[in-house]
C-alpha cells in the first residue's frame, strides 16, 4: 500500500506539472523561450532526507556547460548590420531606433565571444560545485578522490574549470584530477554513425522538422513597429522573417550576456512561444526518445550510461572515487535524460502539434543542465539505495520503490542494464 500510494502521488505531481502548457510557461517567464539558452534556473526545492541510518557515500555526474554566448559572431551581426542600413536610409520608426541602438550596446559584448563560455556560465557551475558539496559533506571530506572529464570544447573544459575550482577552494585537501581529452569522447560525447547519417539526411526526422517550421510565425508585426518604410526588405531583396528570426535569437541569449539590455518588449508572449516551438522541435527530433530519429538519439547515448554503471560499481565496491563528475553539451544530456526515462524527458511522440505539450528543452536542457546520482548506504556490504537528481531537483523513474524519491540501487541498475540491451 506505502509503495502503490508513493507512485500515485508522483504520477498526481507530474499530471499537475504539465497541466500548465509552455505558452503559460512564457508568458510567465518569457526567458524560457530561449529553450536551450534559457540560463540555468538555481532551484530553490528542498531535498529529502535519507532513510535512517544511510548516509551518501559517492555522486555520479553529467552536466552540461553553461550560459555561453551565440555560436558565431554572425548571429549578433546580421540583424544589427539590417538596423544600420535601415537607419542610414531613415527607415526605422522610433522604437526601430531604439531597438538599433539597443543592438550595437549588445554588440559590444558580443564582439569576438560567439562559441565562449560567459561569465555567467562560470558563476552557474561554480554555484552547482558550492551547493553540491553542501548537500553532501560526507563525500568531499578529508583527501576524497574525485575525477573530473569534460568534452574538447573549450567552453565545456572551462564550465568543468569553474567547477573543480570551485570544490578545491571549499576542501583545499581533496585529490581531485580533471582532464579534457579526446579520449574521453568515446562517452562523453559520442554519436554513431547512423546518428550523423540520419541526422544530415533531408529526408528522415528533418523533413518533418522543416515542414512544421515551414508554417511560418507571422513577422508582419514585429516587422511593422520596427520599420518605418513598408519596401525596405523588398528594396534589399531580403525576407523579412528572417530578420524576426535572428532578432528572437538575439533576445534569448541576453540571458546568457552580463547585459540587462532587453529585446522581450518587442516581441508578444505567443510570437516567443512560435518561435521557441521552431527550436524545440530541433532538439526533440535530434536528440530525444523520438521515433522520427528511429532509436540513434538513445543509441548514441549508451556509452555514457554504460560508464555511469560502471563507476558506481567500482564505488561500491570500494574502489572508485567519491565523485565522478563529467561535462559535455545539450546533444549529450537530452538522450541521457531520455534512457534514463527521467520524468518529463522520455516523451515518444510523432504528431508535431503536440511535442511541445509533451517534452520542453528549456526544461530538460538549460544552460548548465545536470544529472546526478547520490549513493546511499548503511555500512559497507549493505543494501545501496540512490536518488537522481534532475538540474538539481529531485526526480522520478518508472522502477518501483518503497522509499521514494530514493531507489534501490539494485533495482535502478537492472533498469538501467534492460536499456543498455534494447
Amino acid at each position: 500500500m506505502k509503495l502503490l500510494l508513493s507512485l500515485l502521488l508522483s504520477a498526481c505531481t507530474f499530471s499537475m506539472s504539465v497541466a500548465q502548457t509552455a505558452l503559460d510557461d512564457i508568458r510567465k517567464d518569457p526567458c524560457k523561450s530561449g529553450g536551450v539558452y534559457y540560463a540555468y534556473p538555481v532551484p530553490s526545492q528542498k531535498t529529502a532526507s535519507a532513510p535512517a541510518g544511510y548516509q551518501p557515500f559517492y555522486i555520479s555526474h553529467y552536466g552540461r556547460h553553461g550560459s555561453r554566448y551565440m555560436l558565431n559572431d554572425f548571429d549578433y551581426l546580421m540583424p544589427l548590420t539590417i538596423l544600420r542600413k535601415a537607419d542610414e536610409q531613415n527607415a526605422l520608426t522610433p522604437l526601430g531606433k531604439d531597438a538599433y541602438q539597443r543592438m550595437e550596446e549588445i554588440w559590444k559584448e558580443a564582439e569576438f565571444h560567439g562559441d565562449e563560455l560567459a561569465p555567467l556560465g562560470k558563476r552557474q557551475h561554480r554555484g552547482i560545485a558550492e551547493r553540491m558539496y553542501n548537500a553532501y559533506p560526507e563525500i568531499f571530506a578529508g583527501e576524497a578522490n574525485v575525477t573530473a572529464r569534460s568534452t574538447t570544447s573549450m567552453r565545456v573544459a572551462l564550465s568543468m574549470m569553474a567547477f573543480c575550482e570551485r570544490l578545491k577552494e571549499l576542501n583545499p585537501r581533496m585529490n581531485l584530477d580533471w582532464e579534457t581529452s579526446r579520449k574521453n569522447m568515446s562517452y562523453l560525447n559520442y554519436h554513431t554513425e547512423r546518428y550523423d547519417k540520419i541526422k544530415k539526411d533531408p529526408d528522415k526526422w528533418k523533413k518533418d522538422h522543416d515542414t512544421f517550421c515551414a508554417r511560418g510565425v507571422d513577422p508582419s508585426r514585429f516587422i511593422s513597429q520596427i520599420f518605418a518604410d513598408s519596401t525596405f526588405f523588398s528594396r534589399e531583396k531580403m525576407p523579412a522573417w528572417r530578420f524576426f528570426n535572428s532578432m528572437f535569437d538575439v533576445a534569448i541569449d541576453l540571458q546568457d550576456m552580463e547585459t540587462d539590455i532587453s529585446l522581450y518588449d518587442l516581441f508578444t508572449a505567443e510570437e516567443l512561444y512560435e518561435l521557441w516551438r521552431n527550436g524545440n522541435s530541433w532538439f526533440y527530433l535530434c536528440d530525444a526518445d523520438s521515433p522520427l530519429n528511429e532509436g540513434s538519439a538513445i543509441e548514441s547515448t549508451r556509452p555514457l550510461l554504460a560508464n555511469i554503471i560502471e563507476q558506481a560499481d567500482l564505488a561500491i565496491a570500494g574502489k572508485g572515487d567519491a565523485a565522478t563528475l563529467r561535462f559535455g553539451h545539450d546533444g549529450n544530456i537530452i538522450p541521457l535524460c531520455a534512457i534514463m526515462h527521467l520524468e518529463g524527458c522520455d516523451a515518444s511522440e510523432t504528431n508535431h502539434d503536440i511535442i511541445d505539450e509533451k517534452w520542453q528543452n528549456y526544461r530538460v536542457s538549460p544552460m548548465g543542465a545536470n544529472v546526478q546520482l547520490v549513493f546511499y548506504r548503511k555500512k559497507k556490504g549493505d543494501d545501496v539505495i540512490v536518488k537522481i537528481l534532475h538540474n538539481e531537483v529531485e526526480t522520478t523513474i518508472p522502477v518501483a520503490s518503497d522509499i521514494l524519491p530514493f531507489y534501490h540501487w539494485k533495482d535502478v541498475r537492472s533498469f538501467f542494464m534492460k536499456q543498455l540491451e534494447q
